[in-house]
């Protein structure tokens, strides 16, 4: 472990997470200090780049993306449940007032927030695209009875997908009402890592160094099936969908590296599923709040350092598996437990 944490590698991946949060709490106080300054623009540019840097960096790393993005939005003053306001001083609604609901439900500062962290995920997504093309490729002519392997992970992913859809669907109000909190991410971040952890000591008992060549695409349907139960656990905020994907990958005899390939593969339409479906329910009130350049701008520097993030994770589990992105959640559930929890 001392050899691992001096690491050049791991060294350069410590630094750069720490000069991402960093900014954050320094950017936080200029915040404050011109929020007058400010108060027209409700996302600036700058909001953007930071937000899109964030969602691209933790999305695909083993770290929770939704706990990088609670310090974000904190930092960014962003989490506000203030109402949201039109140039002629009424409220933006989600819900408009109606009999069944005499009150109506106003769109407010932190829903627009997260909705647009989900919206410009497409540039993640795109990332991958770009990244894994082969593989995607190799699908593209398997529809076409031209690539039996292209076809068998075609197969896979659908099968890692569905469960957690059909959970997800069946039980998306509950874990909104009981879930969606800081408390909840911090436990989420550190039973994810002790689970990383296990998986990794399971992995090194069972395989130690031995080269193990086994592609997503030569998994079981009832090994893909298992990989999208525990993929469920992602429904949990904090968790990390990456992380327990490729944790169900270790058990089904996926090398990290190769773990973390179908993690990303069966990310795509996990996450363009939840990006279409934010950006058509709620897609017109985004741009009246925050504007087309705003989307755009946070949408390619998600593109941009998702790639990034993924070539380095490839590589550095090829070297090291899980083990130091357990201590990082622990780390990091330790930071939100002393300067979010009020």
């Amino acid at each position: 472990m001392a050899t691992l944490m001096c690491d050049p590698l791991f060294v350069r991946f410590r630094l750069a997470l720490l000069s991402l949060l960093l900014p954050l709490g320094l950017y936080s106080a200029d915040r404050a200090e011109n929020a007058a300054i400010e108060k027209e623009s409700l996302l600036t540019n700058r909001d953007a780049i930071i937000l899109g840097l964030v969602e691209g960096i933790t999305e695909f790393l083993p770290i929770s993306s939704t706990g990088h993005l609670i310090i974000a939005n904190r930092a960014l003053g962003l989490d506000a449940e203030d109402p949201i306001l039109q140039a002629d001083g009424s409220p933006l609604w989600l819900e408009a007032p109606s009999a069944e609901n005499p009150a109506g439900t106003p769109f407010t500062l932190k829903a627009a927030a997260d909705t647009y962290i989900v919206v410009i995920q497409v540039g993640a997504i795109a990332a991958i695209v770009f990244v894994f093309w082969p593989s995607l490729a190799g699908i593209l002519r398997g529809l076409t009875g031209r690539d039996a392997a292209g076809l068998r992970l075609l197969r896979n992913i659908a099968l890692a997908f569905f469960p957690v859809v059909v959970i997800g669907l069946l039980f998306d109000d509950l874990i909104e009402k009981h879930l969606f909190s800081l408390q909840t991410v911090i436990y989420a971040l550190v039973v994810g890592a002790g689970l990383m952890w296990s998986a990794e000591r399971w992995r090194r008992k069972h395989h130690g160094d031995k080269q193990i060549d086994k592609s997503p695409s030569e998994l079981t349907p009832r090994e893909a099936i298992q990989i999208g139960f525990v993929q469920c656990l992602a429904l949990w905020p904090g968790m990390s969908r990456s992380m327990v994907t490729m944790v169900g990958g270790y058990f089904c005899g996926l090398a990290p590296a190769k773990a973390a390939e179908f993690s990303f593969l069966v990310g795509l339409p996990v996450l363009g599923g939840a990006a279409v479906y934010k950006a058509w329910q709620t897609g017109p009130i985004i741009l009246t709040a925050f504007g087309w350049t705003e989307m755009l701008v946070g949408a390619f520097v998600a593109a941009i350092s998702a790639g990034v993030a993924v070539k380095f994770l490839v590589s550095y589990l090829q070297r090291f598996g899980l083990g130091a992105f357990a201590i990082y959640r622990v780390i990091l559930a330790i930071v939100l437990t002393f300067t979010m929890l009020d």
